[in-house]
């Protein structure tokens, strides 16, 4: 079923003419009887990719495979045309910034991107100037001489950053990059992804929020349970989902006036009150053309919408579609 379902959102329309950069070939890794990644073949194009699933999908054991962190069980895994494993020459060509933090505390992060950039081969004034550009474009210049142990999350999520492409590396790998952090830091970040983008690198950016993969990349691929379940264009799979009816709640002080309205629309199969909420729960199978409806809905009298919420746009729901169909 899974495959099946990939092989429906990635068509003929999604392929890229360029070689993959990134390649899984039936890659498999489990840790005992636990399985992390089950058959997994998989192609990564050029340009930014999202990698979404709820925790526990197995995002993390994608990346540590595809950066050289763990050894497949099964299967093969090449990153620009090399293999991930035992191939230390690989870590100049790639960056990482994973989940888990991991610094020397005491350090500032100064200190911190510029011993980084040491290890990865530069030397002198290079290192300086390869330090002073990454903490730049991550908006950590005012807070580079303070020790790490005094960091927001929000920073120690730009210091991260600031060490995975310090070198400038061709390919990146960003775990969770924008997990805790705050409104402003989240949009700094997502800038700064965006323009990795543009100046031609590859970066594969895991994710389990929808929303911000969507922010960053059309192209996505989602993991369950350690199984691709879909990959391609992220209008296909949000067509392939919409063929389910989408729940939407609309919260208004008028809600019965608000049902009436919404249930002589063509698009609406169904309108259920909900009283203790002062709202209503809509299901459409047409949630663009919904919402493009109710900036005018919303200004009609008596329809004052103070809320719109949808669970189904949450990626647990996404999932749910996908793998229940």
């Amino acid at each position: 079923m899974d495959s099946v379902v990939a092989r429906e959102v990635a068509g003929p329309a999604e392929v890229t003419p360029l070689a993959p950069v990134i390649q899984f070939d039936g890659v498999s890794k489990w840790y005992g009887n636990v399985i992390g990644l089950n058959k997994v073949t998989l192609a990564i194009p050029p340009g930014i990719t999202g990698l979404l699933g709820p925790n526990g999908a197995g995002k993390s054991t994608l990346l540590q495979l595809a950066t050289g962190q763990l050894f497949a069980s099964q299967g093969t895994v090449r990153v620009l045309g090399h293999a991930a494993w035992n191939n230390p020459a690989l870590n100049r060509l790639i960056g990482l910034c994973p989940e888990q933090d991991a610094f020397y505390e005491w350090m500032t992060g100064w200190e911190f991107v510029r011993t980084c950039a040491r290890l990865g081969g530069l030397r002198g004034s290079e290192a300086d100037d390869r330090t002073r550009s990454a903490l730049e474009l991550v908006g950590m210049t005012p807070n580079m001489n303070r020790a790490i142990r005094g960091y927001s999350k929000g920073m120690r999520q730009r210091t991260k950053l600031a060490q995975a492409l310090v070198h400038e590396p061709r390919v990146l790998f960003l775990d969770e990059p924008l997990s805790g952090t705050d409104p402003v830091a989240r949009r700094d970040l997502i800038d700064a992804i965006l323009g990795f983008g543009h100046e031609g690198r590859t970066v594969l950016v895991s994710s389990h929020v929808l929303h911000e993969v969507q922010s960053l990349t059309s192209y996505i691929v989602l993991l369950n349970k350690g199984r691709l379940v879909a990959e391609g264009n992220v209008r296909q799979i949000r067509d392939l989902i919409d063929k389910y009816p989408h729940r939407i709640v609309l919260i208004a002080d008028n809600y019965r006036a608000l049902a009436s309205r919404a249930v002589a629309w063509e698009d609406v199969e169904g309108v259920k009150v909900l009283a203790k909420e002062s709202g209503v729960m809509v299901e459409t199978r047409s949630p663009d053309a919904f919402y493009r409806r109710l900036p005018a809905l919303a200004l009609e009298d008596g329809l004052l919408i103070r809320e719109v919420y949808s669970e189904d746009d949450n990626l647990e729901a996404v999932f749910k579609y996908l793998v229940q169909r």
